[in-house]
């Protein structure tokens, strides 16, 4: 894969600048997030990534083949979403030009995951490819839950459901007010993130039992070279909550923009009837709202607490293209 995460390299600075200039920036589609995937998990998939430019990047298509299918390059059990990458003032002629290098590529199957409800990209390729008289297949894949954030706590709070409100109130304040000294950090430095991957790591997979499963030692490898890398781009959000200065929760987040992510979280079971892991998550919406975000996106899963913090359904889906 060495050809494949030197050219996306090549246009590192270019991508930057295109993500920049988006008003949510999808991280998944960040130069340093497909290296570092494909430097992982490429190993059996040829990357082919697909550029168009004029005087600048246009937009990117970050594909990847495996025998006759061409697909995103990533994996949805932990990319939540993908897209193509386009100059929002050139979106139309991005595409026409994107959808003429993807057809110039050897592929029966164009499959293409993780598209939002509301993405450019579905709409543009499922045209395109209907006016070349390809048979366009789209599935719902999974759902997304988002939540707007008002300009303030005290307008979150009254956003919530009466139920929802109440709980959160109780939770917050029998934690808050219960005599312990609560802390909330928030890491973003690289050496503080990496630094901190082993405490992450303890509460995550001590916290569930398909967590532990999930965190095998590849996984593990690709997430402390991920948040590592990402943090040097300055795209993570490590919080973590301290009861008495002990750690007791923590959640990975990325900045995205407008939106923070929230990826993943952990927290330890000794301190549940606490509900810490309700409730810092709570405190990043807290913080999000504090630094001006317009939202936060919990990414894949219909988990309840999402619901209970306010989250609605955003569907994503499955664009599927095949040809003879």
């Amino acid at each position: 894969m060495a050809g494949a995460t030197s050219r996306v390299r090549d246009l590192d600075l270019e991508m930057d600048a295109l993500l920049a200039r988006q008003t949510e920036r999808c991280v998944f589609v960040h130069p340093v997030w497909l290296r570092t995937w494909l430097s992982e998990f490429g190993e059996g998939h040829e990357a082919v990534f697909l550029d168009v430019s004029n005087d600048s990047l246009r937009g990117v298509s970050p594909l990847m083949r495996s025998e006759d299918r061409l697909t995103f390059i990533g994996d949805p059990s932990i990319c939540d979403f993908m897209d193509f990458l386009v100059a929002p003032e050139h979106a139309e002629a991005a595409y026409g030009d994107l959808w003429k290098r993807i057809v110039e590529e050897d592929w029966s199957l164009l499959d293409l995951w993780g598209l939002k409800e509301n993405c450019a990209t579905r709409a543009a390729i499922s045209a395109l490819a209907r006016q070349a008289g390809l048979a366009v297949e789209e599935e719902l894949e999974a759902v997304a839950p988002r939540v707007a954030l008002p300009d303030s706590w005290d307008a979150y709070i009254a956003s919530l459901g009466k139920k929802d409100r109440h709980e959160l109130r109780r939770k917050m304040r029998r934690l808050l007010d219960g005599g312990a000294n609560v802390e909330m950090t928030v890491l973003s430095d690289q050496g503080e993130v990496a630094h901190s991957m082993d405490l992450f790591f303890e509460l995550h997979t001590g916290s569930r039992q398909d967590k532990l499963e999930f965190m095998t030692p590849q996984m593990a490898s690709f997430f402390r070279r991920m948040t590592s890398a990402m943090a040097g781009e300055g795209l993570v959000r490590l919080f973590v909550l301290n009861l008495d200065r002990k750690p007791v929760a923590s959640v990975l987040c990325f900045d995205a923009g407008s939106e923070l992510y929230m990826y993943n979280s952990g927290y330890d079971p000794e301190f549940s009837s606490l509900s810490v892991g309700l409730v810092s998550k709570a405190l990043c919406l807290r913080w999000a709202i504090d630094n001006g975000k317009k939202g936060v996106d919990f990414l894949r899963g219909n988990e309840p607490y999402k619901y209970d913090l306010g989250a609605r359904d955003q569907r994503i889906y499955r664009l599927q293209v095949r040809r003879e």
